[in-house]
């Protein structure tokens, strides 16, 4: 099953209610200043529900999304109007491989992990040659990602969320299973919706999430026409990304 199928898609803002993408965006911002970039108009892979999109339309940048789960770009749009802002989005339903919406963008964002949904090397050149092809040269590509040295020294393990909403009960079991010769971890996720004791709806997906290394992406990064300048932990900008760092951000600019 394709990841953020309708049922997930519809529980993923209530799941991550507690994400704060208003600091995200200005740690965005900051890295736009820290990169001497002027920054109007973004495309931003993988864009989700709109959490990063949203909140950098109502600061004034136009923004294009795209995303595989038509679920969680019709949230989006939803979202979108709701606030006002859908003549500063535009949103595209298209694996981020391959896609080209025959534009150039200041900058290109691709964030929460997405890139870490590229798991072959084929799938990864194709998502950072996206990035690169709706760039300008010396515009910037902000990615973040599983950061392979934390992952296997600090794994992921088994675990449940509950997520309480008007009377409703989500629980969500993550069994997470190491592929070490792909430095890949496939996430097998059970979801429950439930009210009393009635299951509303029940979802299963497994999520393969791969882990990357410095030297693998700076070679990538390489072959799609970028430098890789900047490798920091999520929200720390200027600190080195180290093995407790689970989440890290690069930026890469265009060559």
């Amino acid at each position: 099953m394709t990841p953020f199928a309708a049922n997930y898609a519809n529980q993923y803002d209530r799941l991550y209610r507690d994400k704060d993408y208003g600091v995200e965006c200005d740690f965005l911002e900051t890295l736009f200043v820290q990169a001497a970039t002027t920054v109007r108009r973004i495309l931003d892979l993988g864009c989700g529900t709109g959490g990063h999109a949203l909140p950098l339309a109502q600061r004034g940048l136009h923004v294009t999304g795209v995303d595989l789960s038509a679920g969680m770009l019709a949230c989006a749009q939803d979202k979108a109007h709701k606030l006002g802002v859908g003549d500063r989005i535009a949103l595209h339903h298209s694996p981020i491989q391959g896609f080209d919406c025959r534009q150039t963008f200041d900058a290109v964002t691709c964030l929460f992990a997405v890139l870490s949904y590229l798991t072959t090397n084929g799938d990864l050149l194709a998502g950072l040659q996206t990035a690169r092809r709706h760039l300008t040269p010396g515009g910037v590509f902000i990615f973040d990602f599983w950061h392979g040295p934390a992952v296997l020294t600090d794994r992921p393990t088994e675990r449940t969320r509950v997520i309480e909403h008007a009377g409703t009960r989500t629980l969500r079991h993550a069994r997470p299973e190491f592929d070490f010769a792909t430095n890949v971890v496939r996430v097998h996720y059970h979801l429950l919706e439930l009210r009393g004791s009635e299951v509303v709806a029940e979802t299963n997906e497994t999520h393969a999430m791969r882990y990357f290394f410095r030297p693998e992406l700076d070679f990538f990064c390489a072959q799609a026409g970028f430098e890789l300048t900047t490798f920091c932990p999520f929200l720390k900008p200027g600190r080195l990304a180290t093995e407790r760092d689970w989440n890290v951000t690069a930026i890469a600019r265009a060559i």
